[in-house]
Formats: structure tokens, sequence, C-alpha cells
């Protein structure tokens, strides 16, 4: 009974150390991307965006319509490079700018009311949870249960191995691309003027106002930030799990990516990164080990207790309108 629980495979893990070390650099860039969209939000408003999990399964779902408008479905087109990219690059910005809209609507609608009238802390996070579980019912009711078509944009090549890991083109698409995006937020965030308007609403709102800081901008803009990045990773989650888009899809990676963000230290973009990146490595490292998929997210919560035990701010912990410049 006991062996048919858990059991540990430590041959197997040391055969495919190395394959899920790279699978989970992958899945965790993905974490990473939607994670940055709950510490922006956090570092601004100090409030756990419940909702932001709907707002990436907007943008998946604006992706694979997009897609499938484009004549992509269950298997790849045969389409040309330069063709290929250019659809793709479609179908990102519309996934992108459906998640920033969803993002900047429920901004306005859901907190923005609650912000004017002065509402308690706990109003948000129960408006949030509230708001969580409309959008996604809302997306049951007219998409049904059943997860939409796969949409395969492409067959991955074999680039390089490494230790006798198959590196492929699809993995290096979106670990890159993730990474780049990921700087480049940050970067906007510490070097522009718009990006020092947001850290001072971040450390202290009143005095942002006084300084002529327009703080509604300022918060709009940070959930229309974490919008688009989270319509990035809906590109990237389709290309690596095509059948993956459902009603409920956005649930379990909105978990992982908000443990990615308290892992790393919520309120700290680079944090989001480096929370990411752990999350997915040790997600799939423990369930290679335990031998079984169904472990993974055990794996990763473990975790995330353990770290906070020690640190309760997380790995960097350090908040965003502390960045340093």
């Amino acid at each position: 009974m006991a062996d048919s629980w858990i059991k540990f495979d430590v041959d197997s893990f040391r055969q495919q150390f190395w394959d899920n070390t790279f699978n989970g650099l992958t899945f965790g860039a993905i974490y990473a991307l939607i994670a940055m969209g709950y510490t922006l939000v956090y570092g601004v408003l100090k409030l756990i965006n419940f909702a932001h999990s709907e707002v990436f399964i907007a943008g998946a779902y604006a992706l694979v319509f997009t897609l499938s408008g484009l004549g992509f479905g269950g298997s790849a087109p045969g389409l040309s490079l330069p063709a290929l990219i250019g659809d793709l690059i479609i179908a990102c910005a519309v996934a992108m700018a459906a998640s920033g809209i969803v993002a900047v609507v429920l901004e306005r609608v859901a907190y923005r009311p609650l912000r004017r009238k002065g509402a308690p802390k706990l109003a948000f996070l129960i408006t949030a949870i509230g708001v969580s579980f409309a959008i996604q019912y809302a997306f049951f009711i007219w998409r049904g249960a059943s997860a939409e078509p796969a949409v395969i944009m492409f067959v991955p090549q074999p680039v390089f191995d490494i230790f006798g890991a198959i590196i492929t083109d699809q993995q290096l698409i979106i670990f890159i691309a993730a990474i780049a995006l990921m700087v480049l937020v940050d970067q906007f965030v510490n070097r522009t003027r718009f990006g020092r308007g947001v850290r001072a609403v971040a450390q202290d709102p009143d005095t942002a106002t006084l300084m002529g800081v327009n703080k509604e901008r300022a918060i709009m803009l940070t959930f229309l930030i974490g919008g688009v990045l989270a319509g990035a990773a809906a590109l990237f989650y389709v290309m690596k799990v095509p059948s993956g888009v459902v009603f409920n899809g956005g649930f379990n990676l909105g978990v992982k990516a908000f443990a990615a963000a308290v892992l790393g230290g919520i309120g700290n973009i680079r944090g989001a990164l480096l929370g990411g990146l752990a999350i997915g490595l040790v997600g799939n490292y423990g369930q290679t080990l335990l031998g079984s998929a169904q472990w993974s997210d055990v794996i990763a919560f473990v975790a995330l207790v353990v770290v906070l035990m020690f640190r309760p701010t997380g790995i960097l912990g350090e908040s965003l309108g502390r960045a340093r410049v």
C-alpha cells in the first residue's frame, strides 16, 4: 500500500536530471512571467490580485482563437519561417491586448471603487477572489468544461545537447523571450520616468501624489504591464501545452505563479524571476524523484514553506518601492 502511494526513484531522477533541469527552466520562465503581475500589483497596492490567473486565461483564449483564425490546428502548418514568425507575433499581440484590457477593466471596475471608499484590505481580498470565480465561470458558461482543441504552432526541433539532454528550439524561444521581457520590465520600472512614478506610489502614495505623481495612472499602468506579461505567458504556455486552454486552466498556473512571487519575495520584480525558475525546477525534480507528476505541486509548495520558515520575506525580500536603481 505504501509502495503504491509514494516511492523514491533515485535512478530515474539521476538519469533525467538534465532533461528535468531544462524543462523546469522552461516552465519556470512561464511561471515567472505570470508572477510578475502578482508582484507588481502587490508592490503598489499591497493587494494579492487572485484574479490575475483569469487575466492570463483570457489572453490564452484570445491567442487560441487568433491562431485558429490564422489556420493553425492540430498539426503544425506548413508555413515559411517569416510567415510563421509573423503569425505568432500577431497572435501574441492579440493575447497581450486581451489580457491587458481585462487587467485594466478589472482594476477600474473591481478595485478602484473600493480605494475611493477607503475599503479595508480584507474587502479587496474578498473582491479579488469573487472576481476570479466570476470570470472563470463566465468562461465555463461560454466555452464549456472541455479544453479548446489543440493548437500546434510548430514541431520542436533539436538544436544541441548538454550532458545528453536535447535542447529544442521551442525551449530556447520560451526561455530567452521570457527572460528578455522580464529584463525589459525591470529596466522600465527602474530607469524610466513612468517607472519612477510607479516606485514612488509603491513607496508612499500620499507623498508621491503631493510631488505631482498621478497615483491612479501609476496603478493602471501597473495592472496593464502585468496583463501584457500574462498575455505573453499565454503564448509560451500554449506553445508548450497546445491543448491546455480550459476555463479553469489559469487556476493551477496562477497558484504556482503566486507561490513563485512569494518565494522570490513578493513585491520584488527580480524575485519573481528567481522564484518562477525555482518553482519550475523543484516541481520537475520532485515529480521524477517521487515517481508521479501529481507530486509536482506538492513538492513546489513544500519548498516554498521551507524557504519561508527561514526567510519569511522570500529569497530577495525587497519591496518594489525600495528597489535599487
